[in-house]
């Protein structure tokens, strides 16, 4: 059976977003379902090296917090604790580790990636730490351009985590961003990553498939 029109689609456009951030330093790279991109990452990924991650359906779902759980890696898991002080102290460890796990809010067709933190941890060892960061992305984060990306993560991404979450603010309630000021908000810090550097440190899976938020 031959590919769909999206599966078509979807190819011909990946293949040329990993060009574009191929041209912004960025380690590229296209995969047409999930489960090829979790053989990539795992490709990617040495056994034996530190292993941590941010708040991510996409991993999740792929398979990979699992995989490396039950693998031969030192994982950082702060899921695992219960404190707040064990959890911040695996968040401030991960900072360390020799590679951090995130997916985007969104992605740009021109390269860039856009993101949007409550706490900040995970846009902050995005931006610095980590020796490798491997961000993974349906094609459903891909959109035409860096303020079509922030638009999509302040109005479609943050209020369906929110579902997750059920933070006290407007978009919980009525499933749409009111540009709060909530102590429960998480929107709180926004990150456009323009070119990676040093070139090749943020490696970059899309799949070809809707994932995550």
């Amino acid at each position: 059976m031959g590919q769909t029109p999206r599966e078509l689609m979807n190819e011909k456009r990946g293949s040329n977003v990993v060009k574009n951030l191929e041209a912004r330093n960025f380690e590229a790279y296209y995969c047409a379902t999930g489960e090829e991109a979790l053989k990539k990452a795992l490709e990617l990924i040495p056994e034996g090296a530190s292993v941590s991650w941010g708040g991510s359906m996409t991993i999740r779902d792929l398979g990979l917090t699992k995989a490396l759980h039950e693998g031969n890696y030192r994982v950082i898991d702060r899921d695992v604790y219960d404190s707040a002080e064990d959890k911040r102290k695996a968040c401030l460890e991960a900072f360390g580790a020799d590679f951090y796990l995130t997916s985007a809010n969104g992605i740009s067709e021109d390269g860039q990636l856009v993101n949007v933190d409550g706490n900040g941890n995970r846009i902050a060892a995005l931006i610095y730490g980590p020796e490798h960061v491997l961000v993974i992305a349906g094609m459903n984060k891909v959109v035409k351009t860096a303020e079509d990306a922030l638009v999509r993560a302040r109005t479609i991404a943050a209020p369906m985590n929110q579902q997750r979450f059920l933070g006290k603010t407007p978009c919980t309630v009525t499933g749409m961003c009111g540009d709060c000021k909530s102590p429960d908000c998480i929107c709180n810090q926004i990150l456009t990553t323009r070119n990676c550097k040093p070139a090749g440190r943020i490696k970059v899976i899309l799949v070809g498939e809707d994932l995550g938020y």
